[in-house]
């Protein structure tokens, strides 16, 4: 695994060969400007998805600063990972804020589409960038911000998932009985620790790059 500082000050690390086809995951937010990190979950699902898929190499995207009222530094910093990580057939995986970020990058020329895990679409993201590509979107039914416990209502990421059918995207929207906001947490000892239906989410992913790579 290699990390490489980006050209923004971001970092990426990739896991695979250089391949024509590159999965970039793109991490969630807060409302709190602090120093970006790695996602549990993201680093969940590569850790179990780039053995799976050998051909494929996978960059996951630690921003300068996670937030959303730095959203378009994050933007900036996924645009960063997309040309650094090389491919010609781009897919953007992102999970809760990271929805709104891969959304705004989705016109990068070699992008086909997105896979949004919980995907926060906030009405004051504009959702243009992906007209013309796939959005396939995966949401636990029991996802919901609670005080001091973060989360993105399903009703929201339809209404997102919406918009984005109407600007001229295709894909689809699936709900995902009794699973909860992300599939890991951080455990005090640094490893990702998988959260209830884990491994439902990391097949629905593993379903969508089979049907991507054929």
């Amino acid at each position: 695994m290699d990390e490489i500082v980006l050209q923004t000050g971001a970092w990426m690390r990739l896991r695979g060969p250089a391949a024509e086809t590159v999965v970039v995951c793109v991490n969630g937010g807060q409302a709190a400007e602090v120093e970006g990190t790695w996602s549990a979950s993201l680093e969940w699902l590569v850790d179990r998805l780039a053995p799976r898929f050998p051909e494929l190499r996978f960059a996951e995207v630690r921003y300068r600063v996670k937030s959303w009222r730095q959203l378009e530094s994050c933007v900036e910093d996924a645009r960063a990972a997309i040309v650094e990580a090389g491919g010609s057939n781009t897919w953007l995986m992102g999970f809760s804020m990271g929805g709104a970020v891969a959304i705004s990058t989705a016109d990068e020329p070699s992008v086909g589409g997105v896979l949004g895990l919980a995907p926060w679409i906030p009405d004051r993201v504009s959702v243009e960038p992906i007209r013309g590509k796939r959005l396939e979107v995966l949401h636990g039914s029991l996802d919901r911000y609670l005080p001091g416990i973060p989360g993105v209502s399903p009703v929201l990421s339809r209404r997102g998932f919406e918009r984005c059918l109407a600007a001229g995207a295709t894909g689809s929207y699936t709900l995902l009985p009794g699973a909860v906001h992300g599939m890991a947490v951080r455990a005090p000892w640094g490893r990702p620790v998988a959260l209830p239906r884990a491994h439902a989410w990391l097949n629905w992913v593993a379903a969508q790059l089979d049907a991507l790579t054929g």
